[in-house]
């Protein structure tokens, strides 16, 4: 029998993990449930929901978006987790019991935002947020060129009321200081853009550099702030950036890696809204089902589209739809523009309302130390990926997707 505590309305199960201060042992389990557990730190998820008693002691990787497995656990908390589901908690973090709280309490109405960096792409994201972000109360703009931050904060708070009487969010500027003075903050900032015209086969890993080295001191104050909302990658590379932004907000001063920074689920990676609208543009254009088509992977070249990702999976229709997902930006190129209107809107604006609405939504989770794209949403549980039957060859792409992702050198 697994032992269980009461701790602040919560009920604790030992699985070999960190017991909070002040808990006290009961005989009954109840909702809602916490499993505690101690696992590998730099490979682990942090804090999840589960359905069913077999998925709290899975295997972390790409198996994870397949169906439930069965089985039992414990007789007394069996029922728990079939009847209300349950939260795993990963102990060996630090904050753990501090982020807890605010995913087992998510808020969804007056939500307060810091969009930071205020380029095309902040700028799309800021606007899209702004009309149909009816569940935020404030968004906080911050860019080095402060009369960008004036000319929004003065421009936004002059857009009326929608056409059925909602009021708009309110726009503040932050200062560098009160960035995650916030329950959401958006990170749209990035160097090395390569203009266009310019003969780049993938833009998007070409900014990788510059933009972790841009972002590391937003995750070191993120560490520092002991800041419990969620952080929101959206300048590329979205995957491999949100991995380098869990590690450095989790390392000391000089580079020891200590896991006293975010969760890995406090970070996610939002590029994938885009790859999915353009698939189904395309989807459209060759006269396929639309509301069949899935993506998973990176925002980039390893980019994986499916027709279906079922049993109507076609291997040779879904590589074309790769093929015209991952190019549709460099046709906008072509034609002498940045494609950043589309990504504010499909992979920021609307991904990330979805997200703290609770809907199921693209973004890149963390994997067994890599954040692939798939589909997950929040819950009064923890976080929850989208399991579903795969069919074989989808999933043996979206198996090698990840060891390139795991394997990639975030520190080169």
């Amino acid at each position: 029998m697994i032992p269980c505590y009461t701790w602040r309305g919560i009920c604790c199960a030992d699985l070999g993990g960190r017991l909070p201060a002040g808990a006290v042992p009961t005989n009954t389990p109840f909702d809602p449930l916490v499993l505690l557990v101690h696992r590998d730190p730099l490979h682990s998820r942090g804090i999840y929901a589960v359905t069913t008693p077999a998925e709290v002691m899975e295997p972390e990787g790409p198996g994870l978006l397949l169906p439930s497995p069965t089985g039992c656990l414990d007789p007394d908390l069996d029922p728990v987790i079939l009847a209300h589901g349950a939260t795993v908690l990963n102990t060996a973090f630090d904050r753990c019991f501090e982020v807890l709280d605010r995913f087992l309490h998510p808020k969804t109405t007056g939500l307060r935002l810091t969009v930071a960096g205020l380029g095309d792409v902040g700028g799309t994201v800021l606007t899209g947020l702004t009309l149909l972000g009816d569940c935020i109360e404030e968004i906080g703009v911050f860019d080095f060129y402060e009369p960008l931050m004036d000319r929004y904060c003065l421009e936004l708070n002059q857009v009326l009321s929608t056409y059925d009487g909602r009021k708009m969010p309110r726009i503040v500027a932050r200062s560098a200081d009160d960035l995650f003075d916030c329950d959401v903050f958006l990170f749209t900032a990035s160097k090395a853009v390569p203009p266009v015209g310019s003969e780049v086969k993938d833009v998007r890993m070409v900014q990788y550099g510059a933009n972790r080295d841009l972002l590391r001191s937003y995750a070191q104050q993120a560490r520092e702030t002991g800041f419990c909302g969620l952080f929101c990658q959206i300048s590329d590379p979205v995957d491999h950036l949100a991995r380098s932004v869990f590690l450095n907000s989790n390392r000391t001063d000089d580079g020891t890696l200590d896991f006293r920074g975010l969760l890995p689920e406090q970070i996610q990676g939002y590029g994938l809204g885009v790859m999915e609208a353009r698939a189904k543009f395309y989807a459209r254009k060759r006269g396929l089902d639309e509301d069949r088509v899935a993506v998973f992977g990176p925002h980039g070249q390893s980019l994986i589209v499916a027709n279906d990702a079922g049993d109507g999976y076609d291997h040779d229709l879904s590589c074309a739809l790769t093929k015209d997902t991952v190019t549709a930006n460099l046709a906008v190129r072509e034609l002498g523009f940045k494609p950043y209107i589309a990504p504010g809107l499909s992979s920021a604006a609307i991904s990330i309302l979805r997200t703290v609405t609770g809907q199921w939504h693209p973004g890149a989770l963390p994997l067994d130390g890599a954040y692939l794209g798939c589909y997950s949403r929040l819950t009064k549980k923890g976080p929850q990926l989208l399991r579903r039957p795969l069919h074989p060859t989808l999933y043996s792409r979206i198996e090698a997707v990840h060891k390139e992702l795991r394997e990639f050198d975030y520190d080169g």
